[in-house]
C-alpha cells in the first residue's frame, strides 16, 4: 500500500454533507430590528381570527382593559394616534366629534378591517399602512398616542418610542397597554405555563400557529416592565399612572411627554377658568364623567347586593325543602320539580353575583 501524503490534512470525505446542526435554528426574522415587511406579513395571516383568539387569552376582559386606556386620554386631546392599531379594536373609544382619530399598522388586511369597521367618512379614524419607525407626521403633531399589545413588537424598542417622541407634542399623554412576562412571586409558575403552553396551544385555531408562539416569546422579551420603564425615561416620557390586570399578566402605562426647553405646555390653564371644578386638570372642561361613573358604581352594587341576597334565600329555601318534604304528601315529580327549580335558581344567581362583582371590581364602561 502506498503511504499517506503528509501534506495532506484530515477532513471529511468527498461530497460528503456539511454538518449544519453545529449552528443551531435559524433565528426569527420577524425578531429582527425594524422588521415591518415580517410582522405585516404575519399579522395579514391571522387577521381573520385575531380579535376573537385575543379574547378567549385574556378571558373576555381585554375590552376592559382598552376602556381603561381610553380613558387615560384626556378629553382635550384633538389629535390622537393608535400605533399598531390592528383591526381597530381600540379606535372606537377614541373618537369624538371635532377629534382627528388616526391609525397606523403595517398590516395592510387589519387596516382593511378596521375601515369596513368603522367606515371611511366623517368623523371615521384616518388610517394609514406606516412603519411605526418612520411616522408620517409632523414633529409635535399630536396631542395623544395609545398602543394597545403592540409596543412589544418594535425593535429596537429606543427608537421607536424616540419616534414617537418627535411626533408627539409637549405634555402629550402615551398609554400603553401590553402583556406582560412573568414577575417573581407564586403565580409565576402559572403565568410562564399560560405563555409557554396555552398561548401556542390557542395559537392551532389560528391560520398561521407560528404567529402565537413568536407572541409567546415576544411577551417574554418585553419583560415584566422595570425594562420598559426605563426605556420611557431615556426617550422624555414621564410614567404618571400604572395599573395591572388578570393577577399582573397585563400592565397599563399612562405617560405624559416631558416639557422641551423653551416651550409652552398644552395644558396650561386658560385665561378664564371655572371658580369650582372637579376636572382632573387645569386643561380639562368639567364633565359628568365622574358622575356617571359614581352612579354606575352605586347601582351595580345595589344590583349585586341583591343579588347575593337571592342567592341566601336560595339556599335557605333548598335547604328547608330538603328537610321538609321527604315527610310530606308531594308527589315524587313534584318534590323533584321543587328542587330542580330550587337548584336552577341558585346556580344562575350565584353566576351572575359573581360576574357583578367582577365588574363593580374593573374598570367602569364607557359612558
Amino acid at each position: 500500500m502506498a503511504p499517506e501524503s503528509p501534506s495532506a490534512p484530515p477532513g471529511p470525505p468527498p461530497n460528503a454533507e456539511p454538518d449544519r446542526g453545529a449552528a443551531g435554528p435559524a433565528p426569527d426574522p420577524r425578531t429582527r430590528a425594524r422588521a415591518a415587511r415580517e410582522l405585516g406579513s404575519m399579522f395579514d395571516d391571522v387577521s381573520g381570527r385575531y380579535d376573537l383568539l385575543n379574547g378567549v387569552m385574556s378571558l373576555g376582559r381585554d375590552g376592559a382593559w382598552r376602556r381603561a386606556m381610553w380613558r387615560e386620554v384626556p378629553e382635550s386631546a384633538r389629535v390622537v394616534l393608535d400605533l399598531c392599531c390592528g383591526s381597530g379594536a381600540s379606535l372606537g373609544g377614541l373618537r369624538r366629534p371635532g377629534r382627528l382619530v388616526l391609525g397606523a399598522d403595517v398590516s395592510r388586511r387589519m387596516l382593511r378591517l378596521a375601515a369596513d369597521h368603522h367606515g371611511r367618512s366623517g368623523w371615521a379614524p384616518r388610517l394609514v399602512c406606516a412603519d411605526a419607525f418612520s411616522l408620517p407626521l409632523p414633529d409635535r403633531s399630536v396631542d395623544g398616542i395609545t398602543i394597545a399589545f403592540g409596543v412589544r413588537n418594535l425593535r429596537p424598542r429606543l427608537e421607536a418610542l424616540a419616534e414617537i417622541a418627535r411626533v408627539a407634542r409637549p405634555g402629550a399623554r402615551l398609554v400603553v397597554l401590553e402583556a406582560t412576562a412573568p414577575r417573581p412571586g407564586p403565580i409565576a409558575p402559572l403565568h410562564a405555563l399560560y405563555l409557554g403552553r396555552l398561548v401556542p396551544l390557542a395559537g392551532r385555531l389560528s391560520p398561521d400557529p407560528s404567529a402565537y408562539a413568536y407572541l409567546s416569546r415576544s411577551i417574554v422579551e418585553f419583560g415584566s416592565g422595570p425594562e420598559f420603564e426605563r426605556d420611557l425615561a431615556a426617550t422624555g416620557f414621564e410614567v404618571v399612572g400604572r395599573r395591572s390586570f388578570l393577577l399582573g399578566a397585563t400592565a397599563l402605562w399612562t405617560t405624559r411627554r416631558s416639557e422641551g426647553a423653551g416651550t409652552v405646555s398644552r395644558d396650561a390653564p386658560p385665561p378664564l377658568q371655572a371658580a369650582r371644578t372637579r376636572a382632573r386638570s387645569w386643561g380639562e372642561m368639567p364633565s359628568l364623567d365622574r358622575a356617571r361613573v359614581s352612579e354606575w358604581r352605586w347601582w351595580t352594587g345595589v344590583q349585586l347586593a341583591l343579588s347575593a341576597a337571592l342567592v341566601v334565600t336560595l339556599v335557605w329555601a333548598l335547604r328547608m325543602f330538603l328537610n321538609s318534604s321527604l315527610g310530606t304528601t308531594l308527589d315524587p315529580w313534584q318534590r323533584a320539580g321543587g328542587r330542580a327549580l330550587l337548584v336552577v335558581g341558585l346556580v344562575g344567581f350565584g353566576v351572575r353575583t359573581v360576574a357583578l362583582a367582577l365588574r363593580l371590581m374593573g374598570p367602569p364602561p364607557r359612558l
